[in-house]
Order: C-alpha cells, then structure tokens, then sequence
C-alpha cells in the first residue's frame, strides 16, 4: 500500500548525449509525458527510480498536460507539476526559467521534440517502436521485443543508472478523492465489481450487449465506471441489467473512478487507462482486448503479482491487431477480435474472485 502525504492512497533532441554528470552533484530533471491517463501511470516506476537512486540526489520534475493534472498532483516523486495548456511558447518560457540539468522524454512526439529543442537542455527519449508496430498492425510481422513499455521507460534514464524495484506502478490519492460507502446504494458497499466500460477507440471496447451479458451473468453488484463520453452507454446497460448495476460514467471524477478501482474485489476493464490504475493498486484484473495487443507492450503491469493479471482475447484472428490506436468501427465488418469474446468465460475468471 502506498501513501500519499495529502490523506489515504493505494497505492535528443539539440544536444548530445555524450556529457555525464557527476552523480554528487544536484540535479534537476525534467520528465515529459503530456498525455494520456494510463501512459502517465506507466511512467511511475521510473519517476519513483529518480527519486530513490542512491547519490542521483534528483530534482524531479514533470510536465504534462493540463486535463492530466489530477493523475500526478499527489505524487510524491514528483517535486514540481508543469501544465501546458494552451501555448506551448509560454510552457517553454517557464520551463527555461528552471534551467534543467537533463530532460528525460518519455512521450517522443512533435510536440516533445519542440519542447526539447527550445530548451536546449541534453535529453534522452524512448523508443516508441513504431517501426516493429506498424509492421504488426499492418503486415502482421512481429518484431517487437518480449518487453513492457515500463522498462523501455527506463532506457530513456539510464544516464542516471536507474534501476527497476519491481515494486510496480504507483498512483496516489487524496482523502477528498474518496467516495464513500454512505454514498453508494447498500448492496453496492461490499463486496462489488469495477466495469470499466470506456475505451478511446470503438474497436476497443465491448458492444453494449456483450457488457450487459457479462453483468447479468456475474449476478453480483456491478459499479460501472467511465467518462462523460460513456454517460450514455452507462444508462443504456444499467437500464438493461436493473437494480444490480451501479452507473457513474460521467457523475464522478477521474480519481473517484480510482477510488472505486481501489476498493472493487475485482475489475474488468478495457485496454485503457483505469487498466493501469487498477494495475498500481495490485488489484485482480480482467483486461479485454480488441483490436489492440498485449503484444504491443501496455498490459497490466504487476510484477509483483502477475497471476492477477487475466488476459481475455480472440487469439489468431488473421486481422488481429488492425491498428496500434483503434478506429470508430471495425475495418472488416465482423467485429469478431470483441464479438467472439465469451460472456461467460469472462465473467467466469471475474467470479474466482469472490
């Protein structure tokens, strides 16, 4: 269980990289990930590394976007947020003013090389791999390595010869983060399920029938949870389902959902960013996957407890991965990598755990 210190938790570009710094010496470094929820909670080891290697003696900071504020302010890795909003000339003027030892990027896009670029700081980036993913969606040819990006994370740090605890990922909450059981219906305060119904992409989630049918098989409390985008479809399957099924897509926040995470007996989820925050608080999850892959290096990362990760997938579909995202509907017409997913299997590994 991890802490947060606000109240109860879970848990290059311009210049070259030849310098080295000596390790007595105080540093201030810049981490960047501008987007999205799970990739920011994926960066967590490395940040948690940052701050805890022996003689680094690490100034840490981090800049990301400001809808992701809330998925980083109570970290206690991190010594100063950084938000772009809407300019990134003016992030640039602020960031110039902390004149940073080292910039580690961890999104590797447009955008970061601009920022590294007008820094003029030395820098590191991961390698996004797109080459090896292009080639799976495309060509179906794998030449990704057996390899989570958590630790093609660390690559982009090891000037600073960081090392993997294997203590897994962390997200931290605040007491005003919690929702209460007085809150919730009763049947709802016990023992529940986390259905995390979003997804970014359509070929990412399950159609809403699949959903209804894995809830009125579970026969036990269901909390769907999801954002304003999913509002609708949480009416549409608690409507279906009845008074078992709990709807808060689009009624609570981010880090409500994640007190929810927290505190469920199991979660079902998407490949999708409460995935990961499911996956910080070590709990047992159950990830369906579409048209992405585990392949591509973004699944549950829990080292310390992997048999709590349950992958549910349609293996072998000649279409399978489409794409390395995922579209608004699938390329083929047939669905089958969400359609040939079994209601009951799912919901079966969901019931081991009560």
């Amino acid at each position: 269980m991890k802490s947060s210190p606000t109240g109860p938790t879970s848990h290059s570009a311009s210049v070259p990289n030849s310098f080295s710094l000596p390790m007595a010496q105080k540093k201030k470094i810049l981490v960047v990930r501008f987007s999205s929820i799970g990739d920011i909670v994926l960066t967590t080891p490395v940040l948690r590394a940052l701050k805890h290697t022996p003689g680094l003696d690490a100034e840490v900071h981090f800049v990301t976007k400001k809808a992701f504020a809330p998925v980083v302010k109570a970290n206690p890795n991190i010594d100063k947020v950084h938000l772009l909003e809407d300019s990134l000339g003016s992030l640039v003027k602020t960031l110039r003013t902390e004149r940073f030892d080292y910039i580690i990027d961890l999104h590797n896009n447009l955008r970061s090389t601009l920022l590294k670029l007008r820094l003029m700081r030395p820098s590191r980036a991961f390698n996004k791999l797109n080459v090896e993913k292009w080639l799976l969606a495309r060509l179906k040819i794998n030449r990704l390595p057996d390899l989570h990006i958590v630790d093609r994370y660390f690559e982009a740090g090891r000037r600073f010869h960081l090392k993997n605890d294997q203590q897994g990922l962390d997200y931290f909450l605040a007491e005003k983060d919690a929702v209460w059981p007085d809150s919730l219906p009763l049947e709802f305060r016990d023992a529940y399920v986390a259905f995390v119904i979003g997804g970014a992409h359509a070929t990412k989630r399950l159609p809403n029938q699949k959903i209804i049918d894995i809830c009125r098989r579970l026969k036990k409390p269901v909390i769907l949870l999801g954002g304003p985008e999913d509002a609708k479809n949480g009416r549409i399957i608690q409507a279906a389902c009845g008074d078992f099924v709990f709807n808060t897509c689009g009624k609570i926040s981010l880090n409500n959902s994640a007190f929810l995470v927290q505190q469920a007996r199991v979660v079902l989820t998407h490949d999708t960013g409460l995935m990961h925050i499911a996956a910080a608080f070590n709990k047992p999850i159950i990830s369906v996957w579409g048209n992405t892959v585990p392949e591509f290096g973004m699944y549950p990362y829990m080292p310390q407890n992997p048999e709590n990760s349950i992958i549910m997938e349609i293996s072998g579909l000649p279409c399978r991965p489409c794409d390395k995202i995922g579209f608004e509907q699938c390329p083929k017409g047939h669905f089958d990598c969400m359609e040939k997913i079994s209601h009951e299997k799912v919901a079966l590994e969901a019931l081991k755990f009560f």
